[in-house]
């Protein structure tokens, strides 16, 4: 019977699907072709009995328009596929604006204080991370008591039966160690590099931080040069309206030792929470190089004098940008780092 045929092309149509323009130019040949299903359909209906022929009628008319419908759908996806296919690859569109991050606030940093310096004849100098005793402690004239050789100050990687153990650096003074073993003075570099201490995580400290020191050796060279370079170093990051103090200290590697302030960068000297109301802030430590690490290296003391100075970069960034908690340098949150996008 032709309605039972048409009722079941009418389930078969649903399912119909097609993914190339050939494929559905098939379906059409299949359907609507001169000698496709309707044309079949329509031949048959000559045979309905008149009674019949109106339901019948129908039935044909809604096969055709359905069969169309799903036709015109898939061209649809299709076209709509092969153009977002030709969007992908078309070279002449305009690409998509690309998220390019931003440099890290202690790179910042770390890259004008050693442009600073470049202007001053020094070079950089660089060394390992896992070192040995002997460069991190004994040729810096640390005693064997000294509380830096201690478990819980240094993490130590290797105890070796001569003493000479291994372990993280703490400072970068080790690459002025092996540098001074190995050239002849004059010597007029900065070390830059990350150094460890066990020390528990706060905003005020981290077991993982930068140093930048410096080191000039010489003939004649004196604590005049050392202060004279030292406030020519502020002025160039700070501003010229920065002041300097330098305070005796104590340090194993240089004698005499001094701890550097500069008048506070956020209240100008006058006081206030961040200097706590001292107006001046610490940043470095300083001093002449020991003779005992001259001789330890194989520089004669007698002939031959210098300066060192070392700080500490999260310091200095926290003071140029005024950054509350140092851990923020190590998390990065985007939220954070976005703020230094361009500032180079």
């Amino acid at each position: 019977m032709l309605q039972d045929i048409i009722k079941e092309k009418l389930e078969e149509i649903k399912k119909l699907s097609a993914s190339t323009k050939e494929e559905l130019e098939k379906i059409r040949i299949e359907y609507l072709g001169k000698k496709g299903l309707m044309n079949e359909l329509f031949a048959q209906f000559k045979g309905v009995p008149n009674e019949q022929k109106k339901e019948a009628g129908q039935m044909l008319n809604e096969l055709k328009n359905g069969i169309q419908t799903v036709i015109d759908t898939l061209k649809e996806k299709i076209e709509q596929k092969q153009e977002e296919l030709r969007e992908k690859d078309d070279l002449t569109k305009p690409a998509d604006t690309l998220s390019l991050g931003s440099i890290h606030p202690l790179t910042i940093v770390r890259k004008e204080i050693i442009d600073i310096f470049a202007r001053l004849g020094y070079t950089v100098a660089e060394g390992p991370e896992i070192e040995d005793d002997w460069h991190v402690f004994s040729a810096l004239n640390f005693p064997p008591e000294h509380p830096a050789r201690d478990m819980q100050d240094t993490f130590f990687v290797e105890n070796r039966e001569d003493g000479n153990n291994i372990l993280l650096r703490t400072h970068t003074s080790s690459v002025q160690v092996r540098t001074m073993e190995h050239t002849q003075p004059p010597i007029r570099i900065i070390a830059p590099g990350r150094v460890f201490r066990n020390e528990a995580i706060s905003a005020r400290a981290h077991c993982i931080f930068h140093q930048i020191e410096g080191l000039y050796i010489d003939k004649g060279v004196s604590f005049a040069d050392l202060k004279q370079t030292l406030l020519y170093f502020v002025k160039e990051l700070f501003g010229n309206q920065t002041k300097i103090r330098l305070r005796p200290s104590y340090f194993p590697f240089t004698e005499p030792s001094a701890e550097m302030d500069i008048s506070c960068t956020i209240c100008g000297g006058k006081g206030c929470n961040i200097c706590k109301h001292t107006g001046w802030l610490e940043i470095l430590g300083c001093g002449m190089v020991d003779p005992n690490v001259l001789k330890a290296s194989g520089i004669d003391p007698e002939i031959y004098s210098g300066f060192a100075f070392g700080m500490g970069v999260e310091r200095i960034a926290m003071l140029k940008y005024d950054v509350k908690d140092l851990r923020q340098y190590f998390e990065n949150d985007v939220r954070f780092l976005n703020q230094f996008a361009g500032a180079i």
